[in-house]
């Protein structure tokens, strides 16, 4: 087992030749429907794929601001690199929890190697016998499969060896593609289905739901952050970059237009308020994904707290990214509103843009709802803690 680092170590991947690279070929993944080869390799070298990598296999062990900070970058040029750049980089971490030997097995060469994974309840089947499970079954949009050197599946463990979901370090050689994405936005993402007929997967190669977030001695803060606190921030990254984007794009327009009488637009009062307000609701959405990324990074949060005050951390920051997202869909739907019917042509790229955000700021770890019922029970909880009463609704006497 290797016990120093074989790499420098970087806080944060380094943009340098996959920026450009991403702006260049935003339009054409479109028509991809997936990375280009070339976008994949360069995500590995930018260091996304080893970013949580624990260091004795040569990773970073890094931290989730500068993570987030650089996926909002790149997603202003792309958001579909952007989103499985974020998504290789979450899944490195979750394979940390694998036990050694397959830790061994799946960063042993290096801790490069891109992993996909589909965490959603899947139509999945898994049998345990002798050393490990019989895995079977279908995985809908399982982002960056097309360039995955390995893949973790969810599913449900069966045989005797406890209740409960299961992950499954899979080599994506050996799972069947099937192309099935079609989606409005995130094009280049391909999202695609996989599927897998009864793989022997050793027990070595998979570990529990239950086991995310649950410190080790010697772990990283990285691999003792439970994974509700952290989940989101992978989706909303790229989410606040796009919109950033769609931002820049909606100003360049605006600053060349003219309204029908030769005046310029941008002298417009209706012009100039949308570019305030919507500069200053993506401005506060910064704000909410930074204090996450920062709560992640720093929170001392104990697994077994309950909801007292303070506040879990994780339902704060399901809430806090949640509203991010909302504040970017809402803004850049209103920016492509405004935009005039040019720029709702399919290669527009702020029609680009509206898909993109759309479509990520839809994904159920950012969903209002669901953060809204972690939260406010904690909320109400500690209200009524400190009114000394047994509940929200209970006045003192």
């Amino acid at each position: 087992m290797l016990t120093e680092p074989r790499l420098t170590v970087r806080p944060a991947p380094v943009l340098d030749d996959l920026l450009p690279l991403a702006g260049r070929t935003t339009a054409l993944l479109d028509h991809r429907r997936a990375l280009t080869p070339a976008l994949a390799a360069e995500i590995s070298a930018a260091g996304f794929a080893r970013h949580f990598v624990p260091r004795r296999w040569g990773g970073t062990a890094g931290l989730f601001r500068p993570l987030a900070d650089t996926v909002a970058r790149l997603a202003e040029a792309c958001a579909s690199t952007a989103w499985c750049a974020s998504l290789f980089a979450a899944h490195g971490r979750l394979a940390a929890y694998l036990p050694e030997r397959g830790q061994q097995e799946v960063w042993g060469a290096s801790p490069d190697v891109r992993i996909a994974a589909a965490l959603a309840p899947p139509a999945a089947e898994a049998v345990a016998e002798g050393n490990g499970w019989w895995l079977n079954g279908t995985w809908f949009l399982v982002s960056g499969i097309d360039h995955a050197d390995w893949v973790l599946l969810a599913g449900p463990s069966a045989g005797g060896r406890g209740p409960g979901q299961r992950l499954f370090a899979v080599p994506a050689a050996a799972v069947e593609i099937l192309d099935t994405w079609r989606n409005s936005g995130l094009r280049g993402t391909g999202s695609n289905t996989v599927a897998l007929g009864d793989v022997f997967v050793p027990e070595y190669r998979t570990f529990t739901i239950g086991e995310l977030g649950r410190s080790r001695p010697g772990d990283a803060h990285c691999h003792a952050v439970p994974f509700q606190l952290t989940a989101p921030l992978q989706f909303a990254a790229p989410v606040l970059g796009a919109a950033r984007g769609a931002l820049r794009d909606w100003t360049t327009v605006m600053a060349a237009k003219h309204r029908p009488d030769g005046r310029p637009a941008c002298d417009s009062p209706a012009v100039q308020q949308v570019l305030a307000e919507v500069s200053a609701q993506l401005h506060a959405a910064e704000l909410l994904l930074c204090h996450a990324a920062e709560r992640a990074d720093t929170a001392a949060y104990r697994p077994d707290q309950a909801g007292a005050a303070p506040l879990p951390a994780a339902a704060e920051n399901q809430r806090d990214l949640a509203v991010a997202a909302g504040l970017c869909t809402t803004s850049v739907a209103r920016l492509f509103q405004t935009a005039g019917a040019r720029c709702q042509s399919e290669e527009h790229p702020l029609q680009r843009r509206w898909r993109d955000v759309t479509a990520a700021a839809g994904h159920v770890a950012l969903d209002l709802e669901s953060a809204a019922a972690a939260y406010a029970p904690a909320a109400f909880a500690a209200a009524g803690a400190r009114a000394g009463c047994g509940g929200p609704g209970e006045g003192r006497a």
